[in-house]
């Protein structure tokens, strides 16, 4: 079946002019960030096999990816991920290189099929950077604030939020519980959905009643240092208790910074990738519908590719972050500003847009 070549696919989207320039700078000054910090811009395939974002990404979410096969027979796909790529170059590529490795990159993504209708773009660009062959509070907070100084330096401080969580906590009780893997993936769901009482209902088979409230109120807890008291109340294995002591160990790093305001916790937030291991968060901005960001630390990742070595990494969705401040700044006229020139004698007339051009000048021929 022919389509109008007037429209263009669902989940694209044209930018041109004023919109283009803010869609560049913002990419160039998350970079410039990046380098700050000390980062390597890497540049990873577009096509690479599927099984890569498969093994890194998980099933569920590799699925989403758009797939072909090559002359061989061999399934490929548009890369849907960049973090599984990175992984597989720091295992293979940069095995003997010194840790820890620093990555940054800004690279265009694929989804066939969306995650959630509000969120779903087939093509949008990811700016992200990994640490990878360090673990701890301290490389941690290292992401963190690179993504704090992106946000502040694109003059959205005050207007995001980040929120914290670490996934050993829902491990802990999953593996207290004795959950198969069908029914933690059900349970991860439910909390997703933030509903209280099919969660209940759900533990009832599984622990006792004053169990499975307690553990329902730990997944609605979220807000800033009062809730760890809180949260420790309620956490009854170990496991779980090592998780919420690293993260209030992460937020009093961050009260003593001056940062809390911008971050919260939330227990709530179990991420949807698989290769998560620890801490976790997402990103917010006020006036935007859905997050702009996330990361998170998967220190199993680089092992389906080599050896195991902690890892934490974070992207921004350029798209979103160019949205969000498309509306704040509101659009401006690609043709303010420079010399307008218009001259009968031709020679004349280019003789002056090239002096204008070497002085770095903005010119408008006037045809």
């Amino acid at each position: 079946m022919s389509e109008p070549l007037s429209k263009i696919p669902v989940g694209m989207k044209y930018y041109f002019g004023s919109q283009a320039r803010l869609r560049r700078d913002v990419e160039d000054l998350a970079m410039a960030v990046f380098r700050g910090w000390s980062y390597e811009e890497i540049v990873t395939p577009t096509i690479d096999y599927y099984a890569l974002f498969e093994r890194g990404m998980g099933r569920s979410q590799a699925h989403r990816a758009f797939r072909f096969t090559d002359t061989d027979g061999r399934l490929l796909a548009l890369r849907p991920d960049i973090t599984s790529s990175v992984a597989r170059a720091a295992a293979t590529l940069f095995a003997e290189r010194a840790r820890p490795l620093r990555f940054c990159y800004a690279a265009t993504v694929f989804h066939q099929r969306p995650r959630s209708h509000a969120e779903w773009r087939r093509e949008t660009t990811h700016l992200g950077c990994e640490l990878i062959g360090a673990r701890g509070v301290n490389a941690d907070l290292e992401v963190l604030l690179i993504a704090a100084e992106i946000l502040r330096r694109l003059g959205l401080a005050g207007d995001y939020r980040i929120t914290l969580n670490d996934v050993e906590v829902f491990n802990g009780v999953a593996e207290n519980l004795k959950l198969d893997e069908t029914a933690r993936e059900h349970l991860r769901q439910l909390i997703d959905a933030r509903n209280a009482s099919e969660l209940r209902e759900f533990l009832a088979p599984y622990a006792p009643a004053e169990d499975c409230i307690a553990f329902a109120q730990l997944t609605r807890l979220a807000g800033k240092s009062e809730m760890f008291d809180r949260a420790r109340h309620l956490i009854v294995n170990e496991r779980s208790r090592r998780a919420l002591e690293n993260l209030e160990a992460l937020w009093r790093a961050l009260e003593a910074l001056g940062l809390a305001d911008s971050f919260e916790i939330d227990l709530g937030d179990v991420s949807e990738l698989d290769y998560y291991t620890g801490l976790v968060f997402r990103i917010y901005v006020r006036g935007l519908g859905v997050r702009v960001g996330n990361g998170g630390r998967y220190d199993g990742l680089t092992a389906n590719f080599g050896r195991a070595e902690p890892a934490i990494g974070f992207i921004f969705d350029l798209d979103s972050l160019t949205d969000v401040l498309w509306r704040r700044r509101g659009a401006q006229d690609a043709g303010d500003g420079g010399a307008r020139l218009r001259d009968e004698d031709r020679i004349a007339l280019f003789r002056s847009a090239l002096r204008l051009r070497e002085a770095d000048e903005r010119v408008l021929i006037e045809f």
